[in-house]
């Protein structure tokens, strides 16, 4: 395998793996609802399947990048955000420098914000 093969299947990887953790903050925030929901008295169900949802998924994402999203979890609401048209981080609002942007929009690497520490994803 030639190495720009090699370093196109990294890039997909990491890709991949922002996708899946995108996806695992939304699960928690569904799973978070259901509980806010029984505990004011209404009734939620399929609790269970989005726990066995967020289980399977979990099970996808390399251990120390769910490690590093759980501890982030712990400390925000939403430990995963968008970055504006602007290269504004929507968590804490700081402007990203240039050289951050073009490496994050080209899926190279999991980026993490300078100001809050959450972990960035571009939408394109």
């Amino acid at each position: 395998m030639s190495l720009w093969k090699y370093f196109r299947k990294g890039k997909i990887l990491e890709k991949k793996q922002l996708d899946l953790l995108v996806a695992l903050q939304d699960l928690d925030m569904m799973i978070e609802e259901i509980s806010e929901m029984k505990r004011l008295g209404f009734s939620a169900d399929r609790e269970d399947e989005l726990l066995k949802a967020r289980e399977d998924l979990a099970a996808k994402i390399k251990k120390p990048l769910l490690y590093s999203y759980e501890k982030l979890k712990k400390r925000y609401k939403r430990a995963i955000v968008p970055v504006k048209e602007d290269n504004t981080c929507l968590g804490c609002f700081i402007r990203l420098p240039t050289s951050m942007s073009s490496i994050g929009r080209t899926d190279e690497e999991v980026i993490y914000c300078e100001g809050c520490g959450r972990i960035l994803y571009w939408l394109t």
